[in-house]
């Protein structure tokens, strides 16, 4: 059996932090945006595909993103949001189909929906979340909270649109969890018990 833990989560939740927790705890790969990027360069696409998070995209040069002219989704010399998911999707169902891994973000829970994963959702109190971003960013209170706002909303629309489902909401996920209550090292042991206890991770 595989361990495959998708986590989602909210900006400033440290959900990224808590994912590389789980992973360095259990020894497993862990693929961020920017290692998710490299297993795309590694699959023969430009690493620049997927910059910019989960910001959604209207039309795109293909010219910009491949960087060995791997050419399957040419289509009048543009690509749009869809071809792109469709490329993000492949480089995620490659990572699982290696081994084990502690994927963050990008839909990750759907794309791998047909597979036995973990699917986690990280968030937490605004309060607690401004505090963090506050203090790792060096911005102010007023500044962190616009900038989740925007976060959470691209996250949001991103998850949406291509799942259908409600980003966020505990029904999508086998464990939501307020890292909050538990810090970043006792949420990532959580999850790990909780994963163990449902059969989802060794």
């Amino acid at each position: 059996m595989k361990t495959i833990i998708n986590v989602g989560r909210s900006f400033g939740s440290g959900g990224g932090y808590v994912g590389q927790a789980v992973a360095g705890k259990l020894g497993i790969p862990f693929y961020d945006n920017e290692l998710i990027s490299k297993a795309a360069q590694e699959s023969g696409y430009s690493p620049s595909l997927f910059e910019g998070g989960e910001k959604k995209r209207s039309i795109f040069s293909v010219s910009s993103f491949f960087a060995s002219g791997r050419m399957s989704y040419l289509d009048n010399t543009y690509m749009n949001d869809d071809v792109l998911f469709k490329a993000q999707s492949e480089v995620i169902r490659a990572i699982a189909e290696k081994g084990d891994a502690v994927i963050i973000g990008r839909c990750a829970d759907y794309i791998l929906r047909d597979l036995p994963c973990l699917n986690v959702f990280v968030t937490g109190p605004e309060e607690y979340r401004i505090s963090r971003i506050v203090e790792s960013e060096g911005i102010t209170p007023e500044e962190a909270e616009k900038l989740i706002r925007k976060k959470d909303h691209i996250r949001e629309a991103y998850y949406n649109y291509y799942t259908l489902g409600s980003w966020g909401s505990a029904s999508n996920y086998h464990l939501s969890i307020d890292s909050s209550v538990l810090g970043i090292e006792g949420t990532a042991d959580y999850i790990i018990e909780f994963g163990r206890k449902a059969g989802l991770v060794k």
